[in-house]
């Protein structure tokens, strides 16, 4: 595998961040590949697929296909879990349409497709990064969670896990939970608990990580395939938030995890201690956290995100974006 993704072939380089990445390729999860392609200092060292946004064989195809619509059919995708640990798949595609791209066609990759589970190579690859391997995990957890399970000794090779999910405020999915977590709740408790490392980026910080209507039509302007890509498949989310919220914006939850390994100071947050919910009737899913609260939990290691300067979030996407 190359190290740096932002050409294929380019010279690997001691200070890259070897990163493996978890998505259920949504719209937002396209874009966020889209991003994390051109960001120099990542270095992707394979990406797996799982069940969330629509079912789990169109999340693997989703990925392929972008990945290969962007040149790098070269990264391996690998195929994960197909529904969630204890509970029923329940997706979101009344948000990324019924294929998970809002019906934007893209041509089938060419590269051929792996077997391994993800969560046997998520493992693998951890063992030959000597401890430095980061998941960013944009999706449920399954993959993560069996990974964990399956391989007690992974606690010890990765240096820490970021994920797209929860809240430390309200939800979406439902009043008191954000999608990622209520899709796999038992799978991010698993995490939570495992004693790696978490930076969590809930709905705190991912809702005003957003593009404006300006900043959607500068990106339309780069007058690119990638660009025309992004304007086609970002308009079911787009109608989405016009409809629901009344505004034309455009929140690109999954970038931020990417975004924040090589541009850190765009993002504010601090330590609490975080559990999620398994078992309420009314918070199944929530990710409970102690940080207004004056009873803490006794463990409080995970980053929680809450904040984000949204122009410079906005403007560093866009630039990604330009490269193409």
């Amino acid at each position: 595998m190359q190290g740096i993704q932002g050409e294929k072939g380019g010279n690997r380089m001691t200070d890259l961040i070897p990163i493996w990445i978890d998505t259920d390729t949504g719209v937002d999860d396209a874009v966020a590949l889209l991003c994390a392609l051109k960001l120099d200092k990542l270095a992707i060292r394979g990406i797996s697929s799982v069940a969330g946004n629509v079912e789990h064989a169109k999340t693997f195809k989703n990925c392929r296909n972008v990945l290969a619509y962007a040149g790098r059919e070269d990264i391996k995708v690998y195929p994960g879990a197909i529904k969630p640990m204890c509970v029923e798949l329940d997706d979101a595609s009344e948000v990324h349409g019924k294929d998970g791209l809002g019906g934007v066609v893209i041509p089938e990759s060419p590269a051929e497709k792996e077997t391994m589970h993800a969560w046997d190579a998520i493992y693998e690859a951890a063992k030959k990064e000597d401890g430095k391997l980061q998941i960013v995990a944009v999706g449920p957890l399954t993959n993560i969670a069996n990974a964990i399970i399956s391989h007690p000794d992974l606690k010890g090779m990765v240096k820490r896990i970021l994920i797209m999910g929860g809240a430390a405020v309200g939800g979406n999915a439902t009043m008191a939970a954000e999608f990622n977590i209520y899709a796999d709740p038992h799978s991010a408790e698993t995490v939570m608990q495992s004693g790696i490392p978490v930076v969590m980026f809930g709905l705190d910080v991912t809702v005003d990580a957003y593009l404006n209507g300006k900043d959607i039509q500068d990106i339309r302007d780069f007058n690119t395939k990638i660009s025309k890509f992004f304007a086609d498949v970002v308009q079911s989310n787009l109608n989405f938030y016009i409809k629901n919220y009344k505004r034309e914006i455009l929140c690109i939850h999954d970038a931020c995890p990417l975004i924040y390994l090589q541009y850190p100071e765009i993002f504010t947050g601090q330590k609490a201690g975080v559990y999620v919910e398994t078992q309420s009737r009314l918070c199944f899913g929530k990710t409970v956290t102690d940080i207004w609260s004056d009873t803490k939990f006794k463990t409080r290691e995970t980053m929680v995100m809450l904040g984000v300067d949204r122009e410079k979030f906005a403007s560093t996407l866009k630039g990604l974006l330009q490269q193409y």
